[in-house]
């Protein structure tokens, strides 16, 4: 076993310490240690809410399914919440190639005294739930249902695993948490935009014991989050491209648009800008050649609208 499997959180830090929100609340945090922590992005703007729901679910041991839009930092807010607590965390992408083995576990072959003996291999859910790990599982609603129905037991209140080959029931340890994010709240593609995405079973829903909506930030924070990633784009030049960002979730919501920019696309432009110095090449390579025909037209006008500038074909 390695060293950071046997620790256990013991430093106790005030929440607005570690997070930028207001809170008189505290949480234990892991000692330094090596294990499989995320690297703390300094530059990293919390949303309160999800925020605070984070940390109670790593402090109470909730099971907890974050869903909402593309780019919206999902994934990197249960990381960066892990990271500050100095907590183990895996992330694995349930995708239509990920298996019931990849999952579970496997037999496999191995010499021993020169001999051929087979092995079980524990799969990454029994792996986690036997360490202090908080495991997410991304892209929940794209899973293949055979696979969603082995979470079943893992959700309920005590958490265990049956594997019955093995004859093993594995009692999850005291410090592993368990996370999912996703695009739809589970209820199935209903715009097209999310292709490969499934409506998932409602009794396994109601199993999570806490689910949480994260959609596009209010135009400051959004403002702020771009400006701490792309500290060398003037201010002026990112409110333009979070103004058009804005018009194009507009656009897309209306139906005039089949894509709409978020957050990490910004986050591009503005990387593309400091690149080339040239914010409409910037913008082209970004999200423009994403759409065509008749769309594009339509970024044209929303980009001279934003820019004041006329859109000279090149």
């Amino acid at each position: 076993m390695a060293a950071w499997e046997g620790l256990i959180p013991q430093d106790k830090t005030r929440v607005s310490t570690l997070f930028d929100i207001h809170s008189d609340e505290t949480v234990v945090r892991f000692p330094p240690h090596s294990g499989p922590v995320p690297p703390v992005d300094e530059t990293y703007c919390f949303h309160p809410p999800t925020t605070r729901a984070l940390i109670v679910a790593f402090k109470h041991n909730r099971r907890m399914l974050i869903h909402g839009v593309h780019g919206t930092g999902k994934s990197s807010h249960i990381e960066q919440v892990a990271a500050r607590l100095r907590w183990p965390c895996v992330r694995v992408n349930l995708d239509g190639h990920m298996t019931r083995m990849d999952l579970i576990g496997k037999d496999g072959v191995e010499l021993e005294d020169g001999q051929p003996i087979t092995r079980f291999y524990d799969g990454i859910l029994p792996w986690a739930m036997q360490r202090p790990v908080a495991l997410i599982l991304d892209e929940y609603d794209a899973a293949r249902p055979d696979l969603m129905f082995v979470l079943q037991q893992v959700l309920e209140a005590k958490g265990q695993l049956i594997l019955p080959d093995q004859s093993r029931v594995l009692l999850p340890h005291p410090y592993f948490r368990l996370f999912a994010t996703a695009n739809t709240s589970g209820l199935g593609d209903w715009n097209g935009a999310y292709h490969g995405t499934q409506v998932l079973n409602q009794g396994q829903l109601d199993r999570w014991q806490m689910v949480c909506a994260l959609n596009y930030l209010p135009e400051e924070n959004e403002l702020s989050i771009v400006a701490s990633k792309c500290p060398g784009v003037p201010s002026d030049t990112l409110r333009i491209m979070v103004q058009f960002a804005k018009l194009t979730r507009n656009a897309y919501a209306q139906g005039d648009l089949s894509a709409l920019m978020s957050p990490r696309t910004v986050i591009h432009w503005a990387e593309n800008y400091l690149l080339f110095n040239d914010l409409r090449l910037a913008f082209q390579l970004s999200f423009y050649h994403r759409v065509n025909g008749s769309e594009q037209t339509l970024l044209e006008e929303l980009f001279q609208r934003c820019t004041g500038e006329e859109w000279n074909p090149s």
